[in-house]
């Protein structure tokens, strides 16, 4: 049984500039994220920092280019200052947001240390929960003034002479949700946001602002709480964030996979709510989105609930992923995609042991989970235009999303590289996708690899004793003639075929 689907795009019909910050990630004081996980003194692959060495393997191949830290619900109840100067004199905190304690072992510093071993800018949220403006201008003083204040030269003062130059600030953390500690209205949000945004810019101009939007596009309060925040603070922020998980709790394969439709209407959405707030206000500015949390979540919800409170760095949250998973992943990084023009940050939400591609053991070793693979392709190979995908394809319906299509793709053009790069998922379970990609302008082409992950297990997953059961390989059937291309996609697979334009 085979379906059909082709593809159509060209080099001068492009979605816009891939912003290399679409494929972000983020660590939170959450479960084994930090503590066990990028940072564990006494580990055999630990620096004389505390860092993993081979966790810092896997994020540098990622080539992850901006971490969101320190959360996430635990930035809104945490007090940065906890964080910095002698670990000794730190305090430990009940950490309310996840019923843990927070021995404050690791803070600003050590991570800041820790991003550039990792070849990773920074993205620092701040408390705007249980803190604020003061806080705000603060940390910033502290993080990014050079010198001759009083935040500065403590920085100075706790070994850091240079400043961090942090560039990327997030005014707080899921505010629109009744979890979040200090939970506010839009309006409430959005006045504070306003006001912590001028003094965090005028400590340091060259700073750029995200917004908190919506934590889900099924929040009660969605679309208002967008337009009321941006009323307050369009003049001041950069771009306004988005939140989004998946899930298969109900064993429904076909509906997951089609989850990233939903995705696509939730940007389409928020997209199109700053442009009316851009045209009621007359600016000139365009707002840009940062998709800040994404992934796949619901495999250790069970788990979670029997965890005793109170403890340092828990296992929580640590969903072991799937192949069907990983085709998600794929699905929503096609989708991040075909926003580029807007979406201009994403994390994937988290980077190690937390929802994560990267797993560890305590004093053991880190392996990638399904999901690191499509995360690795396509930041490394997604980099460039995006091209406007035209795209005919027999499709599905689900009970829940209707239309479908089989075919997920989108392709990106490297100018500089002499690279076209098409990211493909075949949704189909049962059948093989004979896919066809026309890519008329840009001449003969040569086929540089089609690398696929795939496996006849949809529930297969990546453990310690067995971290390659699932992982890509490179002999995919993808085949060249001048401009066409012409693969068998298999089923249930992620599929990224890469040519030589020249």
């Amino acid at each position: 049984m085979t379906t059909k689907a082709k593809m159509i795009v060209d080099k001068d019909f492009t979605i816009g500039q891939v912003d290399d910050r679409l494929y972000g990630s983020f660590i939170e004081h959450l479960g084994r994220a930090v503590y066990g996980g990028i940072y564990e003194p006494g580990h055999p692959e630990a620096d004389e920092r505390g860092f993993r060495k081979d966790v810092l393997k896997l994020v540098r191949d990622l080539r992850v280019p901006i971490v969101r830290y320190p959360g996430g619900n635990f930035v809104s109840g945490y007090d940065w200052k906890d964080g910095i100067g002698p670990v000794a004199d730190r305090p430990k905190r009940l950490e309310l947001a996840w019923r843990t304690v927070e021995p404050n072992l690791f803070g600003l510093n050590e991570f800041a240390d820790w991003s550039k071993a990792a070849g990773s800018d920074v993205m620092w949220a701040i408390n705007l929960g249980t803190q604020g403006i003061e806080d705000a201008r603060n940390v910033v003083e502290y993080a990014n003034h050079p010198s001759g204040s009083y935040w500065s030269d403590l920085r100075i003062s706790h070994g850091y002479k240079d400043p961090h130059k942090i560039k990327t600030w997030c005014l707080g953390n899921e505010m629109d949700g009744p979890w979040q500690i200090g939970h506010k209205t839009a309006h409430e949000y959005g006045r504070l946001a306003q006001e912590a945004a001028k003094v965090m810019k005028w400590t340091d101009p060259s700073i750029e602002l995200v917004a908190c939007g919506s934590s889900a596009l099924g929040m009660k309060t969605f679309a208002d709480w967008e337009a009321t925040v941006l009323d307050h603070t369009y003049e001041h922020v950069d771009y306004l964030s988005l939140h989004t998980y998946y899930g298969n709790a109900e064993n429904d394969t076909p509906t997951f996979l089609a989850r990233s439709l939903q995705m696509d209407e939730f940007i389409d959405s928020v997209t199109a709510i700053c442009d009316y707030v851009k045209a009621k206000k007359r600016a000139k500015k365009k707002m840009y989105l940062s998709f800040d949390e994404w992934n796949v979540w619901f495999h250790s919800h069970e788990s979670d609930k029997k965890l005793e409170p109170w403890q340092i760095a828990p296992p929580q949250l640590e969903d072991v992923y799937t192949m069907e998973d990983a085709l998600v992943v794929g699905c929503m990084l096609i989708s991040l995609l075909k926003h580029a023009d807007r979406v201009k940050m994403a994390c994937l939400a988290q980077l190690v042991n937390v929802i994560a591609p990267i797993m560890t053991q305590n004093g053991g070793p880190a392996w990638a989970q399904t999901i690191y693979y499509p995360y690795l392709h396509a930041s490394v190979y997604g980099r460039g235009q995006a091209l406007v995908p035209l795209v005919t394809s027999d499709k599905y319906d689900t009970k829940e999303i209707t239309d479908v299509p089989y075919l997920e793709s989108v392709a990106v053009y490297d100018e500089a590289g002499d690279e076209v790069t098409i990211f493909a998922v075949n949704r189909h379970l049962e059948a093989s996708l004979a896919f066809e990609a026309d890519l008329r302008s840009f001449g003969d082409c040569t086929l540089i690899e089609h690398l696929v992950l795939e496996h006849d297990n949809l529930k297969a997953v990546n453990a310690a004793a067995a971290p390659n059961a699932v992982r890509p390989h490179a002999n995919g059937n993808a085949t060249v003639d001048g401009s066409r291309v012409a693969a068998s996609l298999g089923k249930a697979s992620w599929n990224v075929i890469r040519l030589r334009t020249k």
